[in-house]
């Protein structure tokens, strides 16, 4: 592994790409090699209610994934009910996020742990309050980023456009993994839009995920490469 990454900050090129099952495998192969991993998801948005209280089923995913058992208030600080960007959810709410509450957070956590996985939502523009986004929150936090992309006509673009949202501010990027989300046939735009991805921006394409894979050891390999 290399020693000089210390985390990872991983964003989406769009919503539904397979950010939490990405990140959820990384922390399960990382704890296979004993590494101490800590995990944290901001904000989560879309949340199931539970005796009145939203239920942060991706943030609960991500601590059993690296068998954490850090308070819940740390890991995922805001959760709401609606399933919009963080900033939106939480003005309907009546309530507002408070950045300097997320990084102290991520501080305590990371003084717990010796790898930290932060988890966005969305992409990487997607609000968290009404001039802060987690394009901000990554920069602040100083984590390389790892971009999960869909597979499919249209990921070039957006993926390409992450990207230069990152280096506008720049952020370090881990690589591109290419998230197989849903069961689709293999044709020619998954089979050319890898390699593209890789010529145009000069980054790697770390990893590709078929559908349903239980196993990221390659992909670890390939990130910290």
């Amino acid at each position: 592994m290399n020693d000089t990454i210390s985390g990872l900050f991983i964003t989406g090129t769009d919503t539904g790409v397979g950010k939490t099952y990405v990140a959820s495998g990384i922390a399960t192969a990382l704890t296979r090699r004993y590494v101490d991993v800590g995990v944290m998801k901001p904000a989560e948005s879309g949340c199931s209610m539970r005796a009145g209280r939203p239920v942060p089923k991706d943030a609960l995913r991500l601590m059993k994934a690296a068998c954490v058992k850090d308070p819940l208030s740390l890991v995922n600080p805001y959760r709401f009910r609606r399933p919009l960007a963080p900033a939106i959810a939480a003005a309907l709410e009546r309530k507002t996020m408070d950045p300097v509450k997320i990084i102290n957070a991520f501080h305590l956590l990371s003084t717990r742990h010796d790898f930290m996985i932060v988890e966005g939502a969305g992409g990487i523009m997607v609000p968290l309050s009404e001039k802060y986004t987690y394009l901000d929150l990554a920069q602040r936090m100083g984590l390389p980023v790892l971009i999960v992309a869909r597979p499919d006509l249209g990921t070039i673009n957006h993926t390409l456009l992450t990207i230069a949202a990152l280096r506008g501010f720049t952020i370090p990027i881990a690589g591109v993994v290419i998230n197989y989300a849903q069961d689709v046939k293999s044709g020619l735009a998954e089979k050319t839009n890898p390699a593209v991805i890789e010529k145009m921006s000069g980054i790697r394409i770390a990893g590709i995920i078929s559908h349903g894979s239980e196993s990221f050891e390659d992909l670890l390999d390939g990130i910290m490469q």
